[in-house]
């Protein structure tokens, strides 16, 4: 049997990897590299093992035979769903604002659908669409809005809360299995399955939203350029980010944080005003809040 990213082809191999995936999640890290090793002896080159075997040498401080396992990831897998070039790009190898790429988001969201509302908001607290709601209410009280763009619509939690203030809905996602289950809620007049950027080519809208989506996003400027020729004049931008201390970080959840002073620069280069700035917290992980920020920009 050939090898996928389901299966290695030997039963055997696919054993190992299974209880080096328990053994890594109990925190036992020198037992899931040793699981691992045995099921590459078996499989040799199977990506979804090398890139465990990485994350486990990383959790025992052994840097470069980490980078060496997730680069034989990468090149058995080029598309890189499984996001080997994240994990490089933490450790210097390859351009931080770039590593992020639309085959592992898709990956990563088309298997979090089934549990993705249970779980955001139930383990994560998530609470990005209140937090975007509410700062819409304080930057422009009372307003509602002819054409809404929801981006990154995932299961439609965003468009749930805003369609009561919207005529006129839209949204896209990335991923098909999201896209799906945003549809089953009803509330959306169009979506499509695309990459936000490309959403926004021809478009108008009067708000654009984007609640925990520009996470998974480094260079913004794009985004905001993109925004910016959509909206109409006096149109809204409003978004969460999480909050980084200093320029561009990719965290060890994989998720970019923007500093502040940078999406105030790409703001002002894309002729987009600010009108509120406020620090937030839209999850938790592992219980404590992530700092973010919910910004609502204006165009003129």
């Amino acid at each position: 049997m050939a090898a996928s990213l389901l299966s290695s082809g030997d039963l055997l191999a696919d054993r190992r990897y299974a209880y080096a995936m328990a053994a890594a999640k109990e925190g036992d890290h020198e037992a899931a590299a040793d699981l691992l090793a045995q099921a590459l002896e078996m499989a040799p080159l199977w990506p979804p093992a090398l890139l465990a075997l990485g994350d486990a040498k990383l959790a025992l401080g052994d840097k470069p035979a980490a980078i060496a396992a997730w680069q034989a990831a990468l090149a058995g897998q080029p598309e890189d769903t499984l996001g080997a070039r994240p994990r490089l790009a933490r450790c210097g190898i390859g351009a931080v604002e770039a590593a992020v790429g639309d085959a592992y988001i898709r990956a990563l969201f088309d298997d979090y659908a089934p549990r993705f509302d249970q779980h955001l908001r139930g383990t994560l607290g998530y609470s990005g669409p209140e937090t975007l709601m509410a700062a819409l209410a304080a930057a422009a009280p009372g307003r509602t809005f002819e054409r809404v763009l929801d981006l990154g619509c995932g299961t439609g939690l965003m468009g749930e809360a805003i369609r009561p203030s919207a005529q006129w809905l839209g949204g896209c996602d990335l991923s098909p299995a999201m896209v799906a289950r945003a549809a089953t809620k009803g509330v959306y007049d169009d979506l499509q399955t695309i990459g936000l950027i490309d959403y926004l080519a021809g478009q108008h809208a009067d708000l654009i939203l984007a609640a925990d989506v520009l996470v998974y996003l480094g260079d913004l400027a794009p985004v905001f350029a993109a925004a910016a020729a959509a909206l109409v004049p006096g149109g809204l931008l409003a978004f969460t980010v999480q909050k980084g201390a200093d320029g561009l970080t990719l965290g060890e959840d994989l998720r970019y944080a923007h500093a502040e002073g940078l999406l105030r620069r790409w703001a002002d280069e894309a002729g987009l005003v600010p009108l509120s700035i406020s620090d937030c917290a839209t999850r938790c992980d592992r219980g404590v809040p992530v700092p973010g920020l919910v910004l609502v920009l204006s165009k003129g």
